[in-house]
């Protein structure tokens, strides 16, 4: 079945969007020009996908949604830019996602399995990693990093340019003004540090003792006693740098807001 043969008659789609196979578009849907939807997708009512925007294939999209949208950004001068969303990415009910803007890249990409939950915002330039999954109404500022296998919970905003690593997790109701390193457990507020991510670390297969492994380097990272410089030297002098260990440095080479609280 064609895309046109499955768009509902009360939708608009512009003639140069460019809708795959098995696509299907529900009732007082809006698809602008220079639009790209994978095959297999889900469009429901009352969407609106903006101009420069690209979704994988097997995504759905709900009710309400508005992605693609220009950014909100006061730097914008209406150049050319970009939304990219992976395959089967969920996007839940009126959801919104701004593509990017100059300068930098001007893109906005959400990586493939992602799922991001009903009045979540994605601001421009945000980068969004596979698998990541988003609470119901979590803000992001512009230029955010989330690394893949993170989640978000509910109701947090997260401070412009900040970073998060891979596999981490934070609480509900948290506001992140700075960076968060990869595999552990964020919460409170101030936001805080409170050891390894376990159970999202058990459930991707990392072993106990990977675990132990990386509780002690957050150990060195987060003691009172050592600035960030020190930590690092402890670590690489007194532990066997495995692969995880690797990931957490190379995030702290790239973090440029310091850390949260331990």
């Amino acid at each position: 079945m064609t895309a046109q043969e499955n768009t509902h008659a009360t939708s608009i789609v512009d003639p140069k969007a460019h809708l795959s196979e098995f696509t299907s578009v529900g009732p007082y849907s809006i698809i602008e020009s220079n639009v790209n939807i994978g095959s297999n997708c889900q469009i429901d009512s009352h969407v609106l996908i903006g101009w420069g925007t690209t979704i994988g294939d097997d995504c759905n999209i709900h009710k309400g949604a508005v992605v693609g949208t220009i950014p909100q950004d006061l730097k914008f001068k209406g150049e050319d830019s970009e939304l990219i969303v992976g395959d089967r990415t969920v996007i839940r009910e009126y959801a919104t996602l701004n593509r990017g803007t100059l300068p930098g890249e001007a893109k906005t990409i959400v990586g493939e399995d992602c799922l991001l939950m009903a009045y979540s915002h994605i601001a421009h330039d945000c980068i969004l990693g596979d698998q990541v999954i988003i609470a119901n109404a979590v803000q992001l500022a512009g230029h955010i990093e989330i690394d893949s296998y993170s989640s978000v919970g509910g109701l947090t905003a997260i401070h412009q340019f900040v970073k998060i690593g891979q596999s981490s997790f934070i609480g509900g109701r948290a506001r992140v003004p700075q960076d968060v390193p990869p595999f552990i457990l964020a919460s409170g507020e101030p936001l805080n540090y409170y050891g390894p991510n376990a159970v999202g670390l058990r459930r991707r297969g990392f072993s106990r003792d990977q675990i132990s492994n990386i509780k002690k380097a957050y150990s060195y990272i987060y003691s009172d006693k050592l600035n960030l410089t020190q930590a690092t030297e402890a670590i690489k002098s007194e532990m066997e740098i495995s692969s995880e260990i690797n990931v957490i440095f190379d995030f702290l080479e790239r973090s440029n807001r310091g850390l949260i609280n331990g």
